[in-house]
């Protein structure tokens, strides 16, 4: 089961190491990660992506709780949040083939951001799961370049305010 952990912790060198020494010396395998500054400049927020049962992922948070430099800890439940991943995809495109791709990528609302003499570069923001579908469908145009950010995320807004 993936779990995505939402950490926050002050905006300090060396913080992230320790975060995700944690997890190394605890065999997780990080399937994404991704970190940024939050509203306030003084923290910063890590998003981990790890595929593992409750109790070990209960136990890493523990853990992670005992640093110091750790403010907040989340565990996002897939209905309770929100989340995206922005990747870049530069694709052989012959000028006979260019307008396919287009296509594709107007329907999945990605944007061109560079086009070379046989290549098109497509920026796409979203789910793991539409991103995966465009570069499934980009596979069969020749993929010369792919870059893929870690997954954000956030917990979704109180119902009642």
């Amino acid at each position: 089961m993936k779990h995505t952990l939402s950490v926050l912790v002050e905006n300090r060198a060396g913080v992230l190491t320790r975060v995700t020494s944690l997890f190394a010396r605890r065999g997780f395998n990080i399937d994404s990660l991704a970190v940024g500054p939050t509203e306030d400049p003084t923290l910063s927020r890590i998003t981990i992506v790890v595929s593992a049962e409750d109790t070990p992922v209960e136990q890493i948070t523990k853990q992670l709780h005992k640093l110091i430099n750790v403010i907040k800890i989340q565990d996002l439940h897939p209905a309770e949040s929100i989340d995206r991943e922005l990747v870049l995809f530069k694709v052989n495109a012959a000028p006979e083939r260019r307008h396919e791709i287009i296509e594709i990528a107007n329907v999945f609302r990605a944007k061109i951001i560079d086009v070379g003499r046989n290549s098109l570069t497509i920026e796409a923001t979203g789910a793991s799961d539409k991103l995966q579908a465009m570069e499934d469908l980009f596979r069969g145009y020749g993929i010369k370049e792919l870059a893929r950010t870690g997954k954000i995320a956030l917990s979704r807004g109180s119902r009642d305010s």
